[in-house]
């Protein structure tokens, strides 16, 4: 009987227990369960309409799509220094600025050279007939030159030494810029070696500058030794790894933009400090590295990023190739005026190849209006080829 007693007790005892069968089931697994499909239909419309680059899409609002700046963490604004503003300051002011239209607009053409110009008499031919269209500016840094065309006479500028990849260089070219501007007539400023010929006639070349709206200044990224291998921290902050270029220094400038070089300190002062051979063990070369990384961080929609100064670096020298007369013929000029895309290779192992297009105004065109290394003995043979290659 009593064992009986005990069995009722305890069976008495589980009915009122929690859990028991007699009780409605509980609903918190059904929760779970909501929740847990709830975030699988999340994660899947995320997987399926991910949210874009420059915008952030909410499924919960009615709104379509939000800019990025809602939902990424704040972007720390870089500060700039008292110099950065002030140069920004007056390089947006000059941007901005209506350019005055001269009812007489010139090219000036600039010579860089150690003396006499060995392409004078080429050069004379190139002019004859377009007298008020141009003027010339001789900056000779070793000796006078004797001139042989009456477009060269009293054309030398005040010139000083120049040290090829030396800051000297820059300073050159700011010179020539600096005397060429005094002419409010001329509107575009073209940079030429002593080397340097013509590849077209001079009206061609005069309507492919006078009616783009662009410089043309070679500028482009090489990460490896030769490109940003040069670049020196001691550069910052105005000068940061992310904008340095590289690219030839002959060029052809509109007025605007020469009048930006002429009016830059900032940016040409840590060049001058920090671009030059043998600082911090690199080989930093001022005028490669100067006017592109300058462009680059005021206007880089402004330049054509490529030079319109050919020059065959195939050879991987220090300097490039030279043609001597052999080496002059219809076809060479004919291949160089046929190219009408620009190439760069990087300077690292990876040699990566950056092409693009030649485009001028939107039209793909040759790249070319001059080239360069000539040898003095191949005037003779350019002088006879002159008026059949010079020909678009």
């Amino acid at each position: 009987m009593k064992t009986a007693k005990v069995w009722r007790l305890g069976m008495g005892d589980m009915q009122i227990l929690p859990g028991s069968r007699h009780r409605p089931p509980m609903k918190r697994p059904i929760w779970i369960i909501v929740l847990v499909l709830f975030v699988c239909v999340f994660l899947i419309c995320a997987y399926i309409y991910p949210p874009k680059s420059s915008s952030a899409c909410s499924i919960f609002s009615s709104r379509r799509c939000q800019s990025t700046d809602g939902w990424l963490p704040p972007v720390h604004a870089k500060e700039y220094t008292d110099d950065e503003i002030a140069s920004h300051v007056v390089i947006r002011d000059i941007l901005n600025r209506q350019p005055i239209l001269s009812k007489n607009p010139k090219i000036a053409f600039m010579f860089l050279t150690p003396g006499s110009l060995p392409f004078e008499r080429l050069w004379d031919k190139f002019f004859q007939g377009h007298e008020g269209k141009f003027s010339v500016y001789v900056h000779a840094s070793k000796t006078k030159p004797v001139h042989v065309s009456r477009y060269f006479v009293n054309r030398d500028i005040r010139s000083d030494q120049v040290v090829w990849g030396k800051i000297s260089m820059v300073d050159a070219e700011r010179r020539l810029l600096a005397n060429a501007l005094q002419d409010p007539d001329n509107q575009q400023f073209v940079l030429l070696s002593d080397s340097c010929v013509p590849l077209y006639k001079f009206d061609y070349i005069f309507d492919y500058l006078m009616y783009t709206n662009i410089s043309f200044v070679d500028c482009f990224k090489d990460p490896g030794p030769h490109g940003n291998g040069r670049y020196s921290e001691h550069m910052l902050p105005e000068v940061e790894i992310k904008d340095f270029r590289k690219g030839a220094q002959w060029f052809t400038m509109k007025r605007q933009h020469a009048i930006i070089v002429m009016a830059d300190h900032l940016y040409y002062s840590k060049f001058r400090a920090y671009c030059q051979p043998g600082v911090d063990g690199k080989n930093c070369i001022g005028d490669e590295h100067y006017l592109p990384t300058l462009f680059q961080i005021v206007d880089p929609g402004g330049i054509a990023n490529w030079s319109v100064t050919h020059v065959d670096w195939s050879e991987r020298k220090w300097h490039p190739k030279s043609y001597r007369a052999q080496d002059v013929t219809r076809e060479l000029l004919k291949n160089i005026t046929s190219i009408d895309v620009s190439v760069h290779v990087t300077s690292d192992e990876k040699r990566e190849v950056q092409s693009w297009p030649c485009l001028w105004n939107g039209i793909q065109k040759p790249c070319y209006l001059f080239a360069r290394k000539f040898t003095p003995g191949t005037l003779d043979n350019l002088l006879q080829l002159f008026s059949n290659y010079s020909s678009p």
